[in-house]
């Protein structure tokens, strides 16, 4: 059987998501990357796999490719249930898909790309206009990440086992230090994504350490 494949992008914080997944799982996966910056998720040849034009995209060994990084990683734990993504208890796992939710739903969208652009292209942001933008709807959603981390956290986001909270926390707050915005305001969550960041399935999946890595 072949491997899955996933279209990827090195800095693309939803992919990054993906990519952890896969690692925690110790699943093998080919990646072919997509370079936003140069608009190869808007050609034909992508839109035909992936109509949204977004990345990730995981083509699974059955079926169509699909997008979504918490579509593509609930997949992962239900056709690869260990060593699992959520926690074991009930109220734990709903914590630790509102914390990914935060994340996926209320703070990334507001930094995506094609959203930036848009403030650019109609609404005359500037570089520092866009980076504060982002720093806004992302303090807005720490906030609110931390107070929950203060009834949760241990080593990591929800207890001392990493998963899906972790996931998706770590590449926010690598785009967070991409913006500028000062996270001492937030010494839980930068505890948790310190503890993530030093495992090797964290490590493997830096946008450095992609094959479609670029200075700048």
């Amino acid at each position: 059987m072949t491997d899955p494949v996933l279209y990827t992008y090195y800095r693309s914080s939803a992919a990054y998501r993906v990519r952890i997944a896969l690692n925690l799982k110790g699943l093998n996966v080919t990646q072919i990357p997509v370079h936003l910056r140069k608009g190869e998720q808007r050609g034909e040849a992508f839109r035909a796999l992936n109509p949204a034009g977004l990345v990730p995209l995981f083509a699974a060994a059955e079926g169509a490719p699909f997008g979504q990084s918490l579509a593509i990683m609930e997949y992962l734990e239900e056709s690869c249930p260990t060593p699992a993504l959520l926690p074991a208890r009930l109220v734990d796992r709903a914590y630790a898909r509102e914390i990914a939710a935060t994340i996926a739903c209320d703070i990334h969208p507001l930094g995506n790309l094609r959203v930036l652009d848009k403030l650019s292209t109609d609404y005359g942001a500037t570089t520092e206009g866009r980076a504060a933008w982002n720093r806004h709807w992302m303090a807005a959603g720490f906030a609110a990440i931390e107070a929950r981390l203060t009834r949760t956290a241990g080593r990591f986001a929800i207890g001392d086992m990493p998963g899906l909270a972790d996931i998706c926390i770590v590449p926010q707050l690598y785009n967070a230090r991409r913006f500028g915005l000062d996270l001492s305001p937030y010494p839980q969550l930068t505890a948790v994504d310190a503890a993530a960041r030093a495992l090797p399935a964290f490590i493997n999946a830096a946008p450095e350490n992609q094959p479609d890595f670029e200075e700048g």
